[in-house]
C-alpha cells in the first residue's frame, strides 16, 4: 500500500451541519475538521445522529443547513457519485456487496466506477485485496465469504474508488474480539499508506479507543464533546450519555 500524492494535505471540513426531518433535528449545529492521514472517531448513543451525518455529508441525504467542502470546495447538495468523485468514500451499516459478483469483481467495479480501464481496475483490485487479506478468496462470490471477510471487502472497494476521506459505519459490527483486533491493525494502516483520512462511527468502544486518537461525541443530534480517548473518558456528560461506569 503506497500513499497517494494528490491526497495528501486535503481538508474535510463540516461547518455548522443540520439536517431535519418534519421539525425533528437529527443532526444539530454539527463541527468537525479531518485532514488526510488522519482518524476521527464518532460515537454516541443509538439515534444520536451519527448515520444520518455520514448520509448527508456523502450526498445520500441533503443538508438542511451548514457546508461541507473538501478542500474549499462545497460537497453539500451534490449527488453521491459526484461526492465520491470529489473523493469521499463510505461503508455502510448493512454491507451492500454484488453477491452474485466475485470478491475481485466487487472491487474491480468499484475502480472501473471512477474512470479506471478494466485491466488497470483488475490491477488496483489485486493489489487491494491484497492489502486486506483477502487474495485468498479472490475468486469467491462476495456471498460466500465469511461475514468478517465482507467487511474487509467492503473497506477494499471503498479504497478502490482513490478516495480522499472514507467514512466507515459501524465496520466491527457482528466481528468478535478477535476480528474486531484485526480490523484494528487494518484501519490504523490505512491512513499512513493510503494518504486517507478515516471517519469511524462504531459502538465498539474497546476498539475506538485504541484506533482513535480523537473521538467526536454526539448526542440527540449535537455535539456534546470532541477530544482524546482519555478526554472524552472523563467527560462526565458522556459518560452519563453514553460510556456509562464500564468504560
Amino acid at each position: 500500500m503506497e500513499a497517494h500524492e494528490d491526497t495528501q494535505g486535503s481538508v474535510l471540513e463540516v461547518s455548522h451541519l443540520c439536517k431535519s426531518f418534519a421539525g425533528l433535528k437529527a443532526v444539530d449545529d454539527v463541527s468537525f475538521t479531518v485532514r488526510t492521514g488522519e482518524i476521527l472517531g464518532l460515537i454516541g448513543p443509538n439515534g444520536s445522529g451519527k448515520t444520518t451525518l455520514i448520509n448527508v455529508v456523502t450526498g445520500l441525504l441533503p443538508a438542511t443547513s451548514g457546508t461541507v467542502t473538501v478542500d474549499g470546495e462545497p460537497v453539500a447538495g451534490k449527488k453521491p457519485h459526484r461526492v465520491a468523485h470529489m473523493g469521499i468514500a463510505r461503508t455502510f451499516q448493512t454491507i451492500r456487496l454484488f453477491h452474485e459478483l466475485t470478491v475481485l469483481e466487487n472491487v474491480e467495479v468499484a475502480a472501473v466506477s471512477m474512470g479506471h480501464s478494466r485491466p488497470k481496475a483488475a490491477a488496483r483490485a489485486r493489489e487491494l485485496l491484497d492489502d486486506v487479506g483477502l487474495t485468498g478468496s479472490a475468486e469467491a462470490l462476495g456471498s460466500e465469504i465469511p461475514f468478517g471477510h465482507q467487511r474487509k471487502l467492503e473497506i477494499a472497494r471503498a479504497l478502490a474508488t482513490d478516495p480522499k476521506f472514507v467514512f466507515l459505519d459501524e465496520p466491527a459490527a457482528g466481528l468478535n474480539e478477535e476480528e474486531s483486533d484485526a480490523l484494528n491493525a487494518l484501519l490504523t494502516e490505512i491512513p499512513v499508506r493510503y494518504g486517507v483520512g478515516l471517519i469511524v462511527v462504531e459502538h465498539d468502544m474497546r476498539l475506538m479507543m485504541k484506533l482513535c486518537p480523537r473521538l467526536h461525541v454526539l448526542n440527540y443530534g449535537k455535539t456534546i464533546t470532541e477530544g482524546t480517548p482519555d478526554e472524552v473518558r472523563a467527560n462526565e456528560e458522556v459518560v452519563t450519555a453514553y460510556l456509562g461506569s464500564s468504560v
